[in-house]
């Protein structure tokens, strides 16, 4: 973490480090001695220009955002007091820049007069993905650089722009084509004799800007979403219409504001975990992971495709295996209309989708396993065919090669014990469809070596999932608390609601799609054989009559056209079934239940409550190893909104004593015998602790 200066010839230099991401850190001092060396190089009466560069792949990721739940009068200052230093440079200013200039980073580089980028450039102010909105100028410059209109889509999206497309509007200036610094430093010689060009004292481009605010402000969506988006929208107006020194005094204000809002708070927490999850707790940091270049998919199913298709869209090679040539040949087929469509909807080029179709090969004898790094089975979930599979795959595969099972909720340690060689057995949950699916539950058996896990997490990188470990039990992280929203859903339906009022209100609260709409598109023939099975080893946790009175109908879901709704043609909204709510009427009747009318609120916290309620019970017994564990599986594989941080900050965020009194009441009524407060909520609300305090146990 270092700023340091040089000169060449008549043009100084300053180039700071911060690795790996060179954030504009306050506590890493980056602002201020940047500002220190600018001041120094300012002094000298020979330098004619100056230089801004880093070390490292990338210019800046932004700021360090761990240091935006610091008091705001330390979080923006030192940034903006910088820029000011350079906005009052007696020479003019060159920014150079390579890998990402994101957030604050861009904005440091909009201080400067020019931006030089290398080709591999990515720009761009993402901050409103993060509910705050460029807190040190973004707003004000970027506008009179790039015009009105321009800048507003850019920053209330927070998309990122390459560097063509940077230097066609105007943000960027010259292209380097080989040496970014050299190129930097001739460029800053070419300019050296003329004035300062302070993109603050550039004329706003005359463009439709009102009727571009007009547009995005009624795009933005109704819920927290569209916080920061709006907010930006104002300050960006604000300094239109007053100048850019109001314009600068409307952005700090609504940004300093913004760093303490719940949606804020949420989507920083989002996105500090889903990087947090691959430090993992226990697992020797000096572990090192396998190679894996190649993959074995056993099964040619739904699951085996996606899995096959993410290997391969991350250039990897994968083969398929299954012994029936009739589902290779439809998992073939298949694949081949997913890339194509791919293709059609401009998302990949042909000679791209030869190249990744390049990489799939397909087999039906599983002696075509042999040689792969890592196989992965992705067979009938039921524990007498993984038996068979892997009791053939201990003598098929080579030695070291990786085993993994993408089970959803069976034992993988009695999965293990299939081979003789369980410390290199690991589950690969992937989530459907797999190929799109971002969340990938690796599950830590009892004898899974280190090696083995660091592996797995290293394939999950690679093949672009967020890998999350689990330990190993029915569900393990993200099925287990699914099993519990559900089995809420269902009670909800006996007391008194429908289905259509379940799934609405879940969705209104936020939730992609509700636990019912979720189960249709899943498949209910799913759920019910995981019911039978859990009814023989789970008797004391029984689930309503309701799901299994509409699988006995052959209705499970989509793919039979009727589940809780009725399907139409693809892409069509699901219709209200009559005979879904005749036979919910039924039950309730039938239970002796006199229905009553049930709120939207009462169905999110019983839904919402249940996933945290279970989540700290996994918490407690070391299935998850921390609450941002569970809320990064909740956010990226089951549609939980990240503006809400997961089920766990969730829980924090409405109070833990109002959770744990809310379970209790809940514990009086319809089947209260499912909620009896998890042990760790109850000693947590002793202690005066949130959750998020176990985020700090490493």
């Amino acid at each position: 973490m270092t700023v340091t200066s040089h000169v060449r010839d008549d043009i100084g230099v300053i180039i700071f480090s911060n690795p790996p991401l060179n954030t504009i850190s306050n506590t890493a001092g980056i602002p201020q001695g940047i500002a220190a060396e600018l001041e120094k190089l300012g002094a000298n009466p020979s330098i004619k220009a100056i230089v801004l560069a880093s070390e490292g792949k990338t210019f800046s990721a932004g700021a360090d955002i761990t240091e935006f739940n610091n008091d705001p009068s330390e979080v923006g200052p030192p940034v903006r007091a910088l820029i000011e230093k350079l906005d009052g440079a007696r020479v003019p200013l060159v920014a150079a820049i390579q890998g990402s200039a994101l957030g604050g980073g861009l904005e440091v580089a909009l201080g400067c007069d020019y931006r030089v980028v290398a080709a591999d450039a990515r720009l761009g102010l993402p901050e409103a993905t993060l509910g705050v909105i460029p807190g040190a100028g973004g707003t004000q410059r970027l506008p009179r650089l790039v015009g009105g209109s321009a800048a507003a889509r850019l920053i209330a999206s927070g998309r990122i722009i390459p560097a063509q497309g940077a230097l066609n509007i105007g943000l960027a200036d010259r292209l380097a084509s080989d040496d970014l610094l050299s190129a930097a430093v001739d460029f800053a010689r070419e300019i050296a004799a003329k004035h300062r060009r302070r993109s603050r004292d550039l004329p706003l481009p005359g463009d439709d800007l009102e009727a571009t605010l007009a547009e995005l402000r009624a795009s933005l969506p109704e819920d927290g979403r569209g916080e920061a988006p709006s907010a930006a929208l104002d300050a960006i107006e604000h300094g239109a219409t007053y100048g850019i020194s109001a314009g600068l005094e409307r952005e700090y204000a609504l940004f300093d504001g913004l760093l303490s809002s719940p949606v804020s708070r949420a989507l920083r927490h989002a996105f500090i975990s889903e990087r947090a999850v691959g430090r993992v707790p226990g697992l020797n940091l000096a572990t090192e992971p396998k190679e894996i270049r190649s993959v074995a998919v056993i099964g040619a199913g739904t699951m085996g495709i996606g899995i096959s298709l993410a290997i391969a869209q991350a250039g990897l090679k994968a083969t398929v295996i299954d012994l029936k040539p009739e589902a290779l040949e439809r998992a073939e087929k298949q694949i081949r209309s997913t890339v194509q469509r791919d293709v059609d909807k401009g998302r990949l080029n042909q000679a791209k989708a030869e190249e990744l179709l390049s990489r799939l090969f397909f087999g039906n004898e599983l002696i075509k396993a042999a040689g792969h790094d890592l196989i992965i089975e992705a067979v009938f979930e039921d524990m007498g065919v993984k038996k068979q599979v892997f009791e053939q795959l201990d003598w098929i595969a080579d030695k070291g090669t990786i085993l993994a099972s993408n089970t959803s909720t069976l034992d993988l340690n009695q999965i293990a014990a299939f081979t003789s060689r369980p410390h290199d057995v690991v589950g690969l949950h992937f989530f459907s469809p797999a190929n799109i699916m971002k969340l990938l539950e690796v599950i830590r058996g009892d004898k899974t070596s280190d090696a083995t896990l660091a592996s797995a997490m290293s394939f999950a990188k690679k093949i672009r999932k967020v890998g999350v470990v689990s330990g190993v039990c029915d569900g393990f992280i993200g099925n287990r608390m699914f099993e519990e929203y559900l089995r809420e859903a269902y009670f909800l339906l006996e007391e008194g609601a429908l289905p259509q009022q379940v799934d609405s209100a879940m969705e209104r609260w936020g939730m992609a799609m509700g636990p019912l709409r979720t189960m249709d598109l899943a498949g209910q023939d799913i759920g019910w054989n995981i019911r039978k099975r859990r009814a023989v080893e789970q008797p004391d946790r029984p689930y309503s009559r309701i799901p299994d009175l509409i699988c006995e109908r052959g209705w499970f879901g989509q793919k039979t056209g009727r589940g809780y709704y009725i399907y139409g043609e693809r892409g069509a909204k699901p219709a209200v079934d009559p005979e879904v709510e005749a036979i919910v009427l039924e039950e309730s009747a039938r239970l002796g239940i006199t229905r009553r009318e049930i709120s939207d609120q009462e169905i999110v916290e019983r839904c919402l409550f249940a996933l945290v309620n279970e989540g700290a019970k996994l918490l407690a017994e070391g299935i998850a190893a921390r609450p941002l564990d569970v809320d990064t599986v909740w956010m990226n594989g089951y549609g939980f909104p990240k503006f809400r941080g997961g089920p766990m900050f969730y829980a924090d965020l409405c109070g833990l004593p109002d959770v744990v009194a809310k379970i209790n009441d809940f514990a009086k009524g319809h089947q209260g015998w499912a909620w009896e407060a998890a042990p760790l909520l109850v000693k947590l609300v002793e202690e005066g602790k949130p959750l998020s305090s176990l985020n700090e146990v490493q």
